[in-house]
C-alpha cells in the first residue's frame, strides 16, 4: 500500500535566474509518474498546508513568522532580519515562498501520519527532503526542515526512528536536530571534502555520551 503526496502549485515556485533549485522539476517526475501509469498502483493525495503551529513543533515561532511575512516587494525592509535567518543568495526570498514551504511540510506531515495509522505501508512526497533548514535559519535552498517534522511525528507512535539519507550533500539540519537523542539515528551517505557544502560529515564519525552518528562519504 502505497501514498503518494503531490501539489501542482510546487511547480509555480521559482527561486530566481541562474538558482540549481527548480521546483518545477516536481511536476516532470509527477508526469513521468502517470505517464508510466505508476499512479495506479498506489493511492494519490494533496497535501493539506501545513500550520505554522505544526511548522514551530521544530522551528522558532519568530522564524516562522518571519516566513509568512517577508515578500520579494518588502524585503529591502529587514536586512537585519534576512542576516539573521540566513536569507539571501542561496535561500532567496521569492513569491509564494511559505506557501511552498507549507505544501512541502504538510506533505512530509501527512505521509508520518499515515505511515503511524496503518494506512499505508509506504508513503512518497518528492517534494520534501529539505534537510539542511535550521531551528531559526534557512541553509542550502532549504526553508523549512520538513524531514525533521517528519520524524517527530513518527516518535508520537514509535520508540526510534531511523534516518537514511542518499542525497549529495550531508544531511546536517536533521542530524543536528537529534543529535542529543538516543531515539533517532541518522545516517549520512554523501561527498565530502574540496569546500563541498555544507562542509560537514566527516568520514570519521562522532561520538558523545553514548550516542553515535554515522557520517559517510559518497563512495563516489
Amino acid at each position: 500500500r502505497i501514498s503518494y503526496f503531490y501539489d501542482g502549485d510546487v511547480g509555480n515556485v521559482y527561486f530566481g535566474p541562474n538558482h540549481p533549485m527548480k521546483p518545477h522539476r516536481l511536476c516532470m517526475t509527477h508526469h513521468l509518474v502517470l505517464s508510466y501509469d505508476l499512479h495506479k498502483k498506489m493511492e494519490i493525495y494533496r497535501p493539506h498546508k501545513a500550520y505554522p503551529t505544526e511548522l514551530a513543533q521544530f522551528h522558532s515561532a519568530d522564524y516562522v513568522e518571519f516566513l509568512h511575512r517577508i515578500t520579494p516587494d518588502t524585503q529591502h525592509l529587514y536586512a537585519s532580519e534576512l542576516t539573521r535567518y540566513n536569507l539571501g543568495e542561496d535561500c532567496p526570498v521569492f513569491d509564494d515562498l511559505f506557501e511552498f514551504c507549507q505544501i512541502y511540510a504538510g506533505g512530509t506531515l501527512d505521509a508520518a501520519r499515515r505511515l503511524n495509522h496503518k494506512t499505508c505501508d509506504i508513503a512518497i512526497n518528492w517534494a520534501g527532503g529539505l534537510h539542511h533548514a535550521k531551528k531559526c535559519e534557512a541553509s542550502g535552498f532549504c526553508y523549512i526542515n520538513d524531514l525533521v517534522l517528519g520524524i517527530l511525528e513518527l516518535l508520537k507512535y514509535h520508540a526510534r526512528v531511523l534516518y537514511i539519507d542518499i542525497d549529495v550533500h550531508h544531511g546536517d539540519g536533521v542530524e543536528e536536530a537529534f543529535y542529543f537523542t538516543d531515539r533517532v539515528m541518522t545516517v549520512s551517505f554523501h561527498k565530502y571534502g574540496d569546500m563541498f557544502f555544507p562542509g560537514t560529515g566527516d568520514i570519521k564519525g562522532y561520538r558523545r555520551q553514548g550516542r553515535k552518528i554515522l557520517c559517510h562519504q559518497h563512495p563516489t
